[in-house]
């Protein structure tokens, strides 16, 4: 029998030869290079007499840094809510044929994308500067009332955010083939149902992805609040390390929560995009949509 006649799944060899794997001897060196990087820095951490260890258990489930972690939260949820539903409108009015429209939805993505969050931030928490107070009719309300920390903090974060989610939105209804719009208006689908029925679905398995990474961003991000002192987990941990001088240890227990925190959200976005995965195998539920109005037709 000839090598190429070697029956398939087995490798054809010579009589007195053995297969020797290669061995990547560059690989091996620069992991074992790693390896010894990355164990002396955690020998020269652990063996810091200036860290009290003991001092992250302490903190770690402190009420007060508990609150700071639900506010984090808070901030992440109702940010990207807002954000979300916000991108939308402005990616639709970025792809409106209305030069207004889409004007305006495009200065809009480029301010907010061109400017610093952290400006952001400082300048709704300082608008009361030039707008001391909001006057209409009968109506008197002080902006220091109005724009708290809080709704400083949150302001910027859902507007900032949004820009960024309206170009991931119209990325995603780019995507979708503009022949299921079209076949979607001949069978008497309004713009609304088109867009709700048969395009946005489709756009999902695009738009999920970013926005889940986005999502996991504004987890970290949320902790520029602190300049504005708005009690989320960074400034809770500052106003403590502020009064025992346990910096390094508290800025440890922070980094804890947010790994714990985006790992809880990498899991879910995996698990999303795994169900967005499974439905490619099968009927999309436009197809269905423009199926059954076909037949009915």
């Amino acid at each position: 029998m000839t090598v190429t006649d070697a029956p398939a799944g087995r490798t054809p060899t010579s009589p007195g030869l053995r297969i020797v794997p290669a061995r990547y001897w560059g690989q091996r060196f620069g992991a074992a290079l790693l390896m010894a990087i990355v164990l002396g820095f955690a020998a020269l951490v652990a063996s810091s007499r200036n860290v009290q260890w003991n001092a992250i258990g302490t903190y770690l489930f402190d009420p007060t840094i508990l609150d700071g972690v639900r506010l984090t939260l808070v901030f992440t949820v109702l940010a990207m809510a807002i954000s979300i539903l916000a991108g939308i409108v402005l990616a639709m009015m970025r792809l409106a044929s209305n030069p207004i429209l889409s004007g305006f939805a495009g200065f809009y993505i480029w301010f907010f994308r061109g400017t610093p969050l952290l400006v952001q931030i400082i300048f709704w928490f300082n608008i009361q500067l030039f707008i001391p107070a909001i006057e209409v009719g009968p109506l008197h309300v002080e902006t220091n009332t109005l724009i708290s920390a809080f709704t400083a903090a949150l302001l910027a974060l859902s507007l900032n955010e949004s820009a960024y989610v309206a170009e991931i939105v119209r990325g995603g209804l780019l995507a979708v083939d503009k022949g299921q719009g079209e076949a979607a208006t001949a069978l008497g689908y309004t713009p609304f149902q088109t867009l709700t029925r048969i395009v946005l679905p489709q756009a999902l398995r695009v738009i999920i992805p970013p926005i889940g990474n986005q999502t996991i961003s504004m987890l970290k991000t949320t902790s520029l609040v602190s300049v504005v002192a708005a009690q989320d987990l960074l400034t809770r941990v500052q106003n403590i390390y502020a009064k025992n001088f346990l910096i390094i240890e508290l800025l440890i227990v922070a980094s804890i929560w947010y790994l714990v925190l985006t790992t809880a959200a990498s899991l879910g976005q995996s698990w999303i995009e795994r169900r967005l995965g499974r439905s490619d195998r099968a009927p999309s539920k436009a197809w269905r949509i423009l199926g059954a109005a076909g037949r009915q037709g």
